[in-house]
């Protein structure tokens, strides 16, 4: 039970967050969760880290993202084709994630560690739907966009989305090694209410 409660995921607050002032909100979500913070810190992400973050040599990544996108445009009787031409989920993936690099470098972000019980799925599951058209009340995107792909590719710009969190145990622990240093993690104290929940 123990290394169940010592999972990490990374949670940044993009552009859109921090600019609406929504960090201590985000943040504050997480904690009255039961998730403790183990590393915070405010950036400036360029195009090189961007890039490391969006990796387009992730061709499962790329197409995920363009058949999502397909989706939408389904769902809202729009055609793709007037935005993107005759191009494939893995192309449409790509030109959506130059947009994500752009807007992830467009202003600071807000980097956080997170350490607590299935930390991965418990923060997935508080953040809501990538798409926030899609995410339900009460969820951080549900609650503060009501942006969709439909709406953002027409004006070639990435979805306003709030927050990106790691979507597995493997990207957790690559997002990790990317965005923070071992010394900016503080892991060994106890929060009050863990004795409380686990033990």
């Amino acid at each position: 039970m123990n290394d169940l409660q010592k999972e990490t995921t990374v949670v940044l607050v993009k552009p859109d967050g921090v600019k609406r002032g929504l960090a201590g909100e985000v943040i504050s979500r997480f904690e009255k969760m039961g998730l403790k913070i183990i590393a915070l810190k405010m950036v400036w992400a360029d195009k090189e880290m961007a890039a490391k973050h969006y990796p387009e040599s992730r061709a499962d990544l790329m197409k995920a993202i363009g058949e999502k996108t397909l989706a939408t445009y389904e769902k809202y009787g729009r055609d793709p084709k007037e935005e993107f031409g005759e191009l494939s989920a893995q192309k449409i993936g790509r030109m959506v994630n130059k947009w994500n690099i752009d807007f992830i470098t467009s202003g600071p972000v807000v980097a956080i560690l997170l350490e607590g019980a299935h930390a991965i799925d418990n923060v997935r599951a508080l953040a809501g739907n990538t798409l926030p058209v899609f995410a339900a009340p009460g969820t951080i995107r549900g609650d503060f966009s009501i942006d969709s792909p439909a709406l953002a590719n027409a004006k070639h710009r990435a979805v306003r989305n709030i927050i990106h969190a790691s979507g597995n145990p493997e990207e957790a622990k690559y997002e990790r090694q990317l965005w923070f240093r071992e010394g900016e993690v503080v892991d060994n104290y106890k929060r009050t209410d863990e004795e409380i929940m686990f033990e």
